[in-house]
């Protein structure tokens, strides 16, 4: 199961560049958290700060209570195995097969048999949809693979938390589509608490919990997706329909003059879309941590008249077919 995220004030620069300042939050466990924002506001570099690969400057992250910005290298050791990271471009061994790549973590940090990795490396292969294609290299699978055979390294030592660094970045649409759906699926089975970087809007419509948005060095925004997606917050709805009207310009951020300059011409403010539906994970596989009403099956187990079961479940779902290649 996952664990809760409390971040406190968290401030960081490098230099006289200031990334970001006094970000608070709370990821809560056991859901999907998007956090979104324009390119070059510190989405990645806020990673990093949650598995203690930068220290900030000011200010708290507590996972499961324990301060990561405090505590020993061999406290922060412990606290990063309780963490699984998928990299914008699955961050493989060229020169090892997938096998080997989802195997490492396992030999790296655990003294488990050949066997008893086999059998959890070939577990994680199925859960993304791998199975048979362990022998294969990196550069003998599209970039869709790729990224799978590095969600199931990141799943091997059996995270609490998974954080994903733009996972979308350079797939095409329909891929995009079936890692979102795994995404969910995977979600449902572990329970984990995910975090997800990513710029793709259908993404954050239809997959998270809960977004947030940073903008100018700071947090804009932080809850569930229903507040963010109805929210009058300007950037948040320029960056939300993808306009070109409103705070954010080609740099960071636009200049007063700009801004003037667009309101003067009359720019509207467009329409806020319908907020989507979740999206939900396959049947039978139920996500209890979905706060909307449709989020957890029960409209299709009383059509069956089936009782809902407690927690989440572990059953596997079945594969789709031609799934993210």
């Amino acid at each position: 199961m996952g664990v809760e995220i409390r971040v406190e004030g968290l401030t960081k620069s490098f230099g006289r560049q200031t990334i970001f300042e006094d970000v608070t939050l709370t990821i809560p466990a056991g859901e999907i958290s998007v956090m979104l924002g324009p390119s070059g506001t510190g989405k990645s570099v806020f990673l990093k700060h949650l598995v203690g690969l930068l220290k900030p400057n000011r200010g708290h992250i507590y996972v499961d209570g324990r301060d990561v910005c405090t505590v020993s290298e061999k406290q922060l050791y412990e606290v990063r195995k309780r963490f699984g990271v998928l990299f914008q471009d699955g961050a493989l061994f060229g020169s090892m097969t997938l096998y080997d790549n989802v195997a490492f973590p396992l030999r790296e940090h655990t003294k488990k048999s050949e066997s008893d990795i086999k059998k959890i490396v070939m577990e994680k292969m199925e859960m993304v949809g791998l199975l048979g294609a362990e022998g294969k290299l990196p550069g003998e699978i599209s970039g869709g693979m790729r990224k799978r055979a590095g969600l199931a390294r990141a799943l091997v030592l059996d995270p609490e938390i998974i954080l994903f660094d733009e996972p979308d970045s350079g797939l095409d649409p329909v891929r995009v589509a079936y890692l979102n759906q795994l995404i969910v699926d995977l979600n449902a089975q572990i329970g984990a608490t995910f975090l997800i970087v990513t710029h793709d809007i259908n993404t954050a419509r239809t997959v998270p919990d809960n977004i947030g948005l940073l903008f100018r060095r700071r947090l804009v925004m932080f809850g569930h997706r229903d507040e963010l997606l109805s929210s009058d917050e300007p950037v948040v709805r320029q960056f939300l329909n993808g306009r070109r009207a409103g705070p954010i310009g080609m740099a960071e951020e636009k200049d007063a003059a700009a801004l003037a300059a667009e309101a003067d011409e009359g720019h509207e403010v467009p329409d806020l879309p319908p907020i989507e539906p979740q999206l939900l994970p396959t049947e039978p596989l139920i996500r209890t941590s979905m706060r909307s009403p449709h989020g957890t099956h029960a409209f299709l187990l009383k059509e069956r008249g089936e009782a809902a079961p407690h927690g989440n479940v572990r059953a596997k779902a079945k594969p789709r077919a031609g799934a993210a290649r």
